[in-house]
């Protein structure tokens, strides 16, 4: 096939031999698979922001610290420069997620790396040695559906104990190989500790792998992992051995509305108190 112009430069410099087809084209990214040598890999290409679908990006990029000072300044600052920081921390997310996640025995595509923004990686095969179909693709018994739930959930607890969050997690975004699930797609990863939105994001990665298996195991749809999970984690106490039994019992109390308004009205003096610090500096 022809070449992809973003993909020519890495044929110049020899990391990649040839282009061998598109394996996908998402609301992000456009996925190539690619010769290395003897090995086929995919190639990842992200699209540029104003071509890109994935919203409310400043949500999933709070917390995420900016590699120095004048990147951070410059990202307030919302100009060109401001821009690029954005879109050059947007494609190395996912290749630093990988390898933290990779790191922490979680099953995910094996980086190779970034070179000129774009992303080489495993390509993920099934048995027959054929790219690997998502979980939304494969037709599971209610044991399959059950044991590949509990697998998922053991990444999604080694993933937070690594300090991140998918953020976008659904049947769409899991291939299934030979070995069984594995995590894909991540370049909105979310820290889980800087991030205000982490337990919603949580919640919602954590529920929607429980209605996609609970299509074929309806048991599912009655667990609590997530406010089980996220518990265990905020009195850190969430270890990857931990053991887990998908009950929850929300035993609050009765809010204290005075206290919630005094932190919301604390929070407001600290943000404005930030801001005036913010515009000292850049005066």
């Amino acid at each position: 096939m022809k070449t992809p112009k973003q993909l020519q430069p890495l044929i110049d410099e020899g990391i990649v031999d040839r282009v061998v087809r598109q394996l996908k084209s998402g609301k992000e990214a456009s996925v190539y698979v690619v010769a290395c040598g003897a090995e086929l890999r995919c190639a990842k290409v992200y699209k540029d922001a104003e071509h890109r679908g994935f919203h409310k990006l400043a949500q999933y990029q709070e917390g995420r610290k900016s590699r120095g000072s004048r990147d951070a300044r410059a990202k307030q600052s919302r100009g060109r420069h401001g821009r690029e920081v954005e879109e050059a921390e947007w494609k190395n997310a996912e290749v630093d997620a990988l390898y933290r996640l990779a790191n922490a025995g979680v099953r995910v595509p094996v980086p190779h790396g970034v070179h000129e923004g774009v992303l080489l990686m495993e390509l993920v095969c099934d048995a027959q040695g054929r790219p690997a179909p998502r979980i939304n693709e494969v037709e599971m018994t209610d044991e399959q559906a059950i044991a590949w739930h509990e697998f998922m959930i053991l990444q999604i607890v080694r993933a937070l104990c690594a300090g991140l969050i998918h953020g976008d997690l659904s049947e769409y975004n899991v291939l299934v190989d030979s070995h069984g699930p594995v995590i894909i797609d991540l370049p909105q990863a979310v820290n889980a500790a800087g991030n205000n939105n982490a337990f919603a994001m949580f919640e919602r990665d954590v529920n929607n792998m429980r209605a996609t298996f609970a299509r074929a195991a309806p048991a599912l749809a009655e667990t609590q992992y997530a406010r089980e999970i996220w518990a265990l984690y905020e009195a850190n106490l969430l270890t990857p051995e931990r053991p887990l039994t998908g009950l929850f019992v929300d035993d609050a109390g009765p809010a204290d509305v005075a206290a919630v308004l005094a932190t919301i009205e604390d929070e407001r003096f600290a943000a404005e108190a930030r801001a005036r610090y913010r515009l000292e500096l850049e005066n």
